[in-house]
């Protein structure tokens, strides 16, 4: 399915735009009809989609040996919403997603550090598609646990604060802050 760098790279650039709409639809929904899942789904997904693309990004940098801008340019492009797209058509169309995959060695003497590796992985497409799916499974998880942005919530000013609220519990005057306390 994904025989090229090119394809692999623009199935998930469409996906990141594709997930942004998900994410804006929630949190719409959330805002003008209190459906508060709508976001806690869209998120899912756009945060899912979000770091498949960078693990997709990184991996097709270094299999296509780009220079630092086009790697930085691709990665920042999702955080910003549906900029993968341009992002997408302008490293096609400057060349930089041209070739194959790399899972030969060409010259010995051009071997960057992690071109033995990488050939390795690429030969054997499933096990980089678990290992990657593990990675960001692993860190979409660790990024649940810590939980979402507290925007315009109050600062948890201890560990013992922050886990009275979020179990939603109330928390004891003792656990306040001194400054907050006095106010």
């Amino acid at each position: 399915m994904f025989r090229t760098p090119a394809s692999l790279f623009r199935v998930l650039a469409i996906a990141e735009a594709v997930s942004w709409t998900l994410l804006i639809v929630g949190l719409i929904l959330r805002a003008t009809a209190g459906l508060a899942i709508a976001t806690t789904v869209g998120g899912s997904i756009h945060g899912f989609v979000f770091l498949s693309y960078g693990a997709t990004a990184v991996l097709v940098a270094l299999n296509n040996r780009w220079r630092p801008w086009p790697t930085v340019v691709a990665i920042v492009s999702a955080i910003v919403p549906y900029a993968t797209v341009p992002a997408e058509l302008w490293l096609a169309r400057t060349g930089r997603l041209a070739g194959g995959w790399r899972t030969e060695a060409v010259d010995a003497a051009g071997d960057l550090w992690y071109d033995g590796l990488l050939r390795w992985f690429l030969r054997r497409p499933w096990v980089l598609a678990v290992l990657i799916a593990v990675a960001v499974a692993a860190i979409f998880t660790a990024l649940l646990v810590i939980g979402p942005p507290a925007v315009g919530e109050p600062v948890r000013s201890s560990p013992r604060q922050w886990l009275h609220q979020s179990a939603d519990m109330p928390v004891t005057p003792r656990d306040v802050a001194p400054d907050a306390a006095s106010t």
